[in-house]
């Protein structure tokens, strides 16, 4: 007898038959559970990995805080700050030519919209800042509101730039080189609240005599027939002081040096930056540079410059 006749062995052929719809559909929740499972795994395995990634940009960022400075071309604390280098922005020296200075590797020309800076890293302040101003200028500069917002100049290398920290609690007051009441447009007056425009100013200085040289500069201009450009910066005579944890150095002086451009004069304001400081006759404009050892004008400008 073949098995293939066989009645006990055609009844398990038709019952497996009969069975194998089940069975797949029991496989088919099978692949789905482990189809389900693997997304779990995966899911995990994504929220594991950005957690630690997070984690470990924290701690970097902890030990490297300079790691925290944005990308000059992104930064967000700079009001529609422009390039660096003075060929940016020539239209703010007299004659359209900044000064020649010798080089040192702690000096950075930045440009802004309404001013420039020689700002120097190993003090923390500028060497200068230069301004253009006249009559249309000064005008528009009337109706703009003062922000007040200081920020650190994030063109600076981390640790060339001023901070916010360093002023605090230093009993120094956050001194303006070129003024805020100067600035002729909104994103200038936010520019000029720039670290880099800052010295540590006796506060008694700040709003007294030199407010008073600021405002009869301003009055000047507003008689001036053209430009008048404008230099202002520290003096550093001795062994000066420094502020903060980022030993931000205190100026002895602070020179502000006119110049108008239309009739040839040049004046230059010399004071200590100490609350008794009062309002003296100018000096001309050789007494200045043999003072600072800084020729700020080209020789053909200071050939014709009055006392």
């Amino acid at each position: 007898m073949s098995v293939a006749s066989s009645p006990s062995a055609g009844a398990r052929s038709r019952t497996s038959a009969r069975r194998s719809p089940a069975a797949r559909r029991s496989g088919g929740r099978t692949r789905q559970q482990l189809q389900l499972a693997k997304g779990k795994a995966q899911r995990f395995w994504t929220s594991f990995t950005s957690s630690a990634l997070a984690a470990f940009t924290a701690v970097s960022c902890v030990l490297h805080p300079e790691l925290l400075t944005p990308p000059i071309s992104t930064s967000a604390n700079r009001p529609g700050a422009q390039a660096v280098g003075f060929d940016k922005c020539p239209g703010l020296f007299p004659g359209g030519r900044p000064p020649p200075m010798p080089s040192s590797s702690a000096w950075r020309e930045l440009c802004f919209n309404s001013f420039a800076v020689l700002h120097n890293a190993d003090t923390k302040t500028p060497v200068f800042v230069v301004e253009r101003l006249n009559k249309a200028s000064l005008r528009a500069a009337q109706n703009q509101q003062r922000t007040d917002q200081f920020y650190p100049e994030a063109r600076l290398p981390f640790s060339h730039r001023a901070q916010l920290d360093d002023y605090r609690g230093s009993g120094y007051a956050r001194g303006h080189l070129a003024p805020a009441a100067d600035m002729s447009s909104p994103q200038a007056m936010a520019q000029s609240f720039s670290l880099a425009n800052i010295v540590p100013q006796d506060p008694a200085h700040n709003a007294g005599a030199w407010l008073k040289i600021e405002q009869d500069t301003r009055q000047y201009v507003k008689r001036a027939r053209g430009d008048v450009f404008v230099f202002s910066g520290p003096v550093y005579s001795g062994r000066s002081r420094a502020i903060g944890p980022g030993r931000v150095a205190v100026p002895t002086h602070l020179f502000k040096l006119v110049y108008d451009a239309s009739t040839g004069r040049a004046w230059a304001h010399w004071q200590a930056n100490d609350p008794k400081a009062r309002v003296t006759a100018p000096l001309s404009y050789a007494d200045f540079v043999q003072k600072t050892g800084l020729r700020l004008l080209a020789s053909a400008q200071a050939a014709h410059a009055l006392p």
